[in-house]
């Protein structure tokens, strides 16, 4: 199974930035499928999920109100819409992927780097 994460760049405080992850595993739709970030010094952090069933999508509070998950089963393809970007949304950004019956993340994406310049 591979996620290639894309759609990362450089913008401007207040810009927008779509990010994309293209899954290749059969069986797209029984994946909760997530975005994690890492900051330069920091650790890892959760960012959005967006359940198999589509019954959840939730934020980390930092991000609520600006980010939107959505998901295309059809195409398996997870998206991260990013509006009102702030410096400290500087990070690399990983999606992640966790079968339904699985406790943990089971697949990684390579990540792809956002860089919000003030």
């Amino acid at each position: 199974v591979q996620l290639q994460a894309s759609g990362g760049g450089l913008v401007q405080a207040g810009g927008s930035l779509q990010l994309s992850c293209a899954a290749s595993m059969r069986s797209f739709s029984q994946y909760n499928m997530a975005w994690f970030r890492q900051a330069p010094g920091k650790e890892r952090e959760f960012v959005a999920v967006f359940t198999y069933r589509g019954r959840i999508r939730s934020y980390a509070d930092s991000v609520k109100e600006r980010f939107t998950i959505s998901r295309d089963n059809n195409k398996n393809t997870v998206y991260l819409q990013m509006n009102g970007l702030k410096p400290e949304d500087t990070a690399v950004y990983y999606c992640a992927a966790k079968h339904f019956a699985s406790s943990s993340y089971e697949y990684w994406g390579q990540g792809t780097l956002v860089t919000v310049s003030s």
